[in-house]
């Protein structure tokens, strides 16, 4: 749930990039970095390994303006896509206000979606935490390569529900902003109807 510093008038609020390994997620990150207004970005802090790019997580605080008077700041993060470092996925996981799940659209990749997706599941359960309660949108990226699948077959795998999806390709920023958008405008929405007024008093950020 998103964190208030009623003291600052602050509410931050934490979304979570999640999906399989090198599909794109840090991609997203960057891309946004680099076409925010540099008022309105903290810095992008990026850990990186020879076979994956993000080791542990991408952050990238982004003021959104204000709330009932309160000044949102959301905080982004990735989480690593290979399975060793799924300690480091429950970690980042905690207290999620919001996920956007990155799916890699390439035939040969649909394998990984699936158990990137369950995996998200299991270990927001393990967080008290239900994906169809929570602000939660899809991406299908790499769309410009020749082996992709058909969007209507990964709804199929991936979006049973019906949750917002956008088609992207990340490195060029096709899809990029609206998928943060598409995020954004759930996780204040639940803002606006007036449930963050009643938590802890905090004096300082998450």
């Amino acid at each position: 749930m998103p964190f208030v510093n009623f003291m600052s008038r602050e509410i931050n609020c934490k979304l979570v990039y999640y999906g399989p390994g090198l599909c794109g997620k840090t991609t997203n990150l960057k891309y946004i970095y680099e076409r925010a207004n540099p008022d309105n970005r903290g810095k992008l802090i990026s850990l990186a390994t020879e076979t994956e790019r993000t080791l542990f997580f991408d952050f990238l605080p982004i003021d959104l303006g204000n709330v009932r008077g309160f000044k949102v700041r959301l905080q982004l993060y990735t989480v690593p896509g290979q399975v060793f470092y799924d300690a480091s996925r429950k970690l980042i996981l905690r207290g999620a206000d919001g996920v956007v799940f990155v799916a890699d659209s390439q035939e040969m990749r649909e394998e990984a979606n699936i158990e990137s997706m369950e995996n998200l599941e299991e270990n927001l359960k393990e967080h008290g935490l239900q994906l169809e309660k929570i602000p939660f949108v899809i991406q299908y990226n790499k769309r410009d390569l020749p082996d992709v699948l058909p969007v209507e077959h990964l709804r199929g795998t991936l979006n049973p529900r019906g949750v917002p999806d956008h088609e992207a390709i990340a490195h060029k920023g096709d899809g990029v902003f609206e998928t943060l958008k598409s995020v954004s405008k759930l996780v204040l929405a639940e803002l606006s109807s007036g449930g963050f007024t009643n938590k802890k008093l905090a004096r300082s950020g998450r």
